[in-house]
């Protein structure tokens, strides 16, 4: 095992994993340690500690050494990719002043009216004040502003974890352009924070330039590895840190994503459906297309929030059985709720589920809610656990037609990946709906390997990202459509699916008026 081999830190909602590829794509180490994704003081609240993250993947990196033989002086260059919009304040002497907002966090900042002079007449003209409203009240910057002004004049950096974990590993505040999505002053075009005089910059006041971290591109370099890093993470001292990009942008290049007829999903906590573009494209106005794990390239994304936690919540709240079934023969409590789904015809026999669990903007709006229509006497459990898949697939495949209608380009490719991708049986729901074929990576960890096709590049250890993707991604099992089931789900979706948020739409909005739910 005599190398090169690429270690990629991936730092996501639920563990932290220390990973370790080869130059063909190969896992051929891995260490994860499980976290807790957030605590709640305050309902709503969302946060963690920055030290937990630090101290997390030291154990998960103890982990990784137990279990492989590799030599650590064959690796060549490191990497981070972590789940987006969790935000940490620092000191002067880099050290947390309060506990991370963690990206599933509802506290919102409170906002007095519409931005005054041009800026606001500007908007109104443009119908956006609806975006704009939620992206100052979304922003966590304003929030700390407003709620903890003396914490807040103390802020010496406001970084993602993405910046926060760089700055552990090299001593530099120093981040890739790729992990930017959040809500912050940045600006999604041209790839660097925003000019003085763009709008962002007045809806984050308290916000200054000087907080922010320095930016560079995908597979630039971010710095050496520390001593005490090295100590840490159990690697050589000086090894060479590598700008990656935030988790579903890896996510995507790991699939093998890098052209804009690939379609990659991420079955995870948010659903994804994302493309890679040469061009800026805004698959739904007003929401930015962002940076790529390629420099200079976009994610046309189109995202369903809470996307397959919904699955999660199922299965918390509806199915003990199969775990206690699943503890009792020892084997994957997935392996029963796969036979739940195949114990039912596909279409759940009329059951159809909208997925808009949380309230989006601009489409769905925020008045929008989940909405399950066609229950009868004989449906049960698992119609709506399959329902529930089948929702999600739904949504994906009017995501993907929207991409498709913004782009101009066919979708003929469907790459799945994230933890729903494991099931079969959500694998072959979704090459039914989409009628097209649906294919899983051949490894699990396409965060990771993204991060490490980056790595590969930015070391010139791989000439260009298109041979890099060719040589380290590659299909690991192909689900095909079934004609018949093809049809009913076309019809299913075009007749049924496309139409419930515009006929519900009214009741949402009347719900929201007399209940005050969402706000």
């Amino acid at each position: 095992m005599s190398g090169p081999y690429l270690f990629a830190i991936d730092n996501g909602t639920q563990s932290v994993r220390a990973l370790l590829f080869d130059l063909d794509g190969n896992l051929v180490g891995k260490g994860q340690e499980e976290i807790e994704p957030y605590f709640s003081d305050q309902p709503g609240w969302a946060e963690q500690h920055p030290d937990y993250y630090w101290e997390s993947l030291g154990r998960a990196c103890d982990k990784l050494w137990s279990e492989t033989s590799v030599p650590r002086e064959a690796i060549k260059g490191i990497a981070v990719t972590t789940q987006r919009s969790t935000v940490i304040n620092l000191d002067r002497d880099g050290r947390p002043l309060r506990p991370a907002i963690v990206w599933l966090d509802q506290r919102r900042a409170e906002i007095d009216g519409p931005l005054p002079g041009p800026w606001g007449l500007a908007i109104k003209l443009l119908g956006a004040e609806e975006v704009i409203q939620r992206f100052r009240q979304e922003a966590e910057a304003n929030w700390i502003a407003q709620a903890q002004p003396e914490l807040w004049a103390r802020t010496h950096k406001f970084l993602l974890l993405s910046g926060y974990l760089n700055w552990r590993l090299t001593g530099r505040f120093v981040d890739s352009t790729g992990s930017q999505p959040a809500y912050l002053p940045f600006d999604y075009r041209r790839h660097r924070w925003a000019p003085d005089t763009d709008l962002k910059w007045r809806l984050v006041p308290a916000l200054r330039r000087d907080m922010l971290p320095e930016l560079v591109h995908p597979g630039e370099p971010l710095g050496t590895l520390t001593e005490e890093a090295a100590g840490h993470l159990g690697l050589p001292a000086g090894l060479p840190v590598i700008a990656a990009a935030a988790d579903k942008a890896c996510e995507v290049l790991g699939s093998g994503g890098n052209a804009p007829d690939i379609a990659c999903m991420s079955y995870g906590t948010t659903a994804t459906i994302n493309t890679t573009s040469t061009r800026y494209l805004e698959p739904i106005r007003f929401m930015p297309a962002f940076p790529a794990a390629i420099p200079g390239r976009y994610c046309t994304e189109i995202m369903i929030y809470r996307g397959f936690w919904m699955v999660s919540w199922f299965k918390r709240e509806f199915g003990l059985r199969e775990q206690r079934v699943a503890r009792q023969r020892g084997i994957a409590p997935e392996a029963l709720f796969d036979e739940l789904v195949a114990a039912v015809p596909p279409g759940s026999m009329g059951l159809m589920l909208q997925p808009y669990w949380s309230p989006g903007v601009p489409e769905p709006g925020p008045e929008a809610k989940g909405a399950v229509i066609g229950f009868g006497d004989v449906h049960t459990r698992a119609h709506l656990y399959r329902a529930i898949l089948e929702g999600l697939a739904y949504a994906l495949r009017e995501g993907k037609e929207r991409i498709e209608q913004r782009s101009g380009i066919p979708i003929r490719h469907l790459r799945v990946a994230g933890g729903g991708s494991q099931s079969d049986a959500a694998m072959q729901l979704t090459a039914d709906i989409f009628g097209l074929a649906a294919e899983r990576p051949h490894t699990y960890e396409t965060s990771g390997l993204g991060a490490a096709i980056v790595t590969a590049v930015g070391l010139g250890l791989q000439p260009d990202f298109d041979t890099a993707v060719a040589r380290m991604t590659r299909v690991g099992a192909r689900f095909e459509p079934d004609p018949q089931a093809s049809r009913m789900y076309d019809r299913l979706y075009r007749e049924v699916y496309r139409r419930m948020y515009q006929r519900l739409q009214p009741l949402y909005q009347s719900i929201r008026e007399i209940t005050g739910y969402p706000d």
